[in-house]
């Protein structure tokens, strides 16, 4: 067993003993199951090591760990080191005692090459979710694609592509069918040895059956979906990365119907690059793109080059992605936000 097999470069890594690393293959809670050059096995974080040291930050599934391997029981994970990737999203917690809720980041992956957003052609099929996933894609550092499953239930399969191809620029789009195996092969050339691909998607849309398919036999299980909304249990309930026959990786997560957004702002300016250009073409530079004139986003909306619900989500995703961030900020500038739409009333009165 080599560590390289499973990503790990050394030229990302300078001065690092190989024979220390190990790379997370799945999370339990506070265990973590790790491959590394001496083998298979369980770790746990050496408390003192990240309790004490903030900036070593907690590991995830596709994590390179530095580790004292233990061949009789867990081995110690001292250091997590740097990401090339990872992908974010905002989880909530509470203290029943000082009836506190407060969002928090929660790791979902990382060290990946592709993003699969993955929805199926039924029930579940949603324009705003797509570009919800593709903004925290777009923020993590791996390159999106989006995989249409299910492709064997609907005989209008390029309509469903041309609607994602409106919202998402530039990124591959691929419709498939692990029943009929259409598609399949298109999407195989992302899964060359040494690549490490994360699946994202809610749950009935088919991540395991893929996973699956690609695979060549059963290494995941799946289930049935309910007929009257296309909704899936859970079938994956913690984050795995599989290897596949021929070297490739895939990170399969659990369905994720609601995700919310961790400081995704670049994603979504990449998302939406074509309503950022349009903010830049408006005659002042601190338009709030509500009734000033020369305002080139109420023009393009007018006009029908740009849809309201378009620019809607754009807003609804950027104002979440900073309140989660820093609530207190966001506040602030809501605030500042309203006084400027106030002047502005006032002044074309």
């Amino acid at each position: 067993m080599n560590i390289k097999d499973y990503g790990f470069k050394n030229n990302l890594y300078e001065g690092i003993d190989e024979n220390k690393v190990a790379r997370i293959i799945a999370t339990h809670k506070d265990r973590f199951e790790i491959v590394c050059n001496k083998g298979k096995g369980f770790a746990q974080i050496k408390r003192g090591s990240f309790y004490d040291n903030p900036d070593n930050i907690y590991p995830t599934t596709g994590d390179f760990v530095l580790i004292e391997w233990n061949a009789f029981g867990d081995s110690m994970i001292y250091e997590t080191l740097k990401r090339i990737s990872s992908f974010s999203r905002t989880a909530s917690s509470s203290d029943k005692k000082k009836e506190l809720h407060t969002q928090h980041e929660q790791l979902v992956a990382s060290n990946f090459d592709y993003v699969f957003i993955m929805q199926s052609l039924n029930n579940n099929f949603n324009i705003n979710r797509i570009e919800r996933y593709l903004s925290l894609a777009w923020q993590s550092g791996g390159v999106p694609v989006i995989v249409l499953t299910k492709s064997d239930l609907v005989d209008n399969v390029q309509d469903f592509i041309d609607k994602v191809e409106n919202i998402a620029i530039g990124v591959d789009i691929y419709a498939v069918s692990c029943i009929t195996k259409d598609g399949i092969e298109d999407i195989k050339k992302y899964f060359s040895k040494g690549k490490t691909i994360v699946f994202l998607g809610s749950s009935g849309v088919g991540k395991s059956t893929l996973v699956n398919t690609l695979y060549g036999e059963e290494v995941m299980k799946t289930s049935e979906i309910r007929e009257e909304d296309s909704r899936g249990r859970h079938t994956t309930t913690s984050r795995n990365l599989i290897m596949l026959p021929n070297g490739a990786m895939i990170i399969d997560t659990p369905g994720m119907r609601e995700l919310g957004m961790w400081d995704a702002t670049e994603g979504i300016s990449k998302t939406f690059e074509d309503i950022e250009e349009l903010t830049k073409m408006c005659r002042f530079s601190d338009c709030t793109h509500a009734n000033e004139p020369g305002c080139k986003i109420l023009e393009a909306i007018s006009n029908g080059e740009l849809s309201e619900d378009r620019f809607n989500q754009y807003l609804k995703l950027l104002k979440e992605s900073k309140y989660n961030t820093d609530s207190e900020q966001y506040l602030r500038d809501k605030k500042e936000k309203f006084k400027q739409i106030a002047k502005i009333n006032k002044r074309n009165k």
